[in-house]
């Protein structure tokens, strides 16, 4: 089985996924929040995992709009995740630090998956040739002049009349 290669959607869904997990907690400690639980985390990087392979399925006519609506959706799915099972006191609501650095990670974020997008098309584009120029064949090289012999041997009937295994008949009776 030959597995297709990954598409820049599903990079995306990849890229996005990751990133929210990871925003989500960087936001939770940037704002003064405590360090959630292990099971908390683990929720949330499960949800955003789900959410990150989801969103690989989507195709968008606008991919920089779609990224940017997709991190935003990914860091609430993880900062409402964190919250609720977190044992601490914000609530859903977000504080302006916690606001702040969610905006800032969200156009930080944006820049560097859309610019990670373009390299990995680049890569594999290049990578594609790569592999094409290795596997293949080179070209048969025919000789540029083929050698005809310039003596013909006339055929003798003599020749074939007397050998063994002629055109001779059965012995004639008389």
């Amino acid at each position: 089985m030959n597995p297709r290669p990954p598409t820049p959607t599903q990079l995306r869904g990849a890229f996005v996924g990751s990133t929210s997990a990871a925003v989500s907690v960087a936001a939770h400690g940037l704002a003064g929040g405590e360090i959630p639980p292990q099971a908390s985390v683990v929720l949330m990087v499960a949800a955003c995992a789900a959410f990150g392979a989801a969103l690989s399925a989507v195709r968008s006519p606008r991919p920089l709009t779609a990224l940017v609506l997709a991190l935003t959706a990914g860091q609430a799915i993880g900062h409402t995740v964190l919250t609720l099972t977190a044992e601490h006191a914000h609530g859903l609501g977000l504080s302006p630090a916690m606001l702040g650095a969610h905006a800032a990670a969200l156009v930080v974020s944006a820049a560097l998956i859309r610019a990670a997008e373009q390299g990995c098309v680049a890569a594999l584009g290049v990578l594609r040739h790569i592999v094409a120029a290795i596997l293949t064949l080179p070209p048969a090289h025919a000789p540029l002049w083929v050698a005809t012999p310039s003596h013909r041997a006339r055929l003798v009937l003599r020749v074939l009349v007397s050998a063994q295994a002629g055109t001779r008949g059965p012995p004639r009776t008389a």
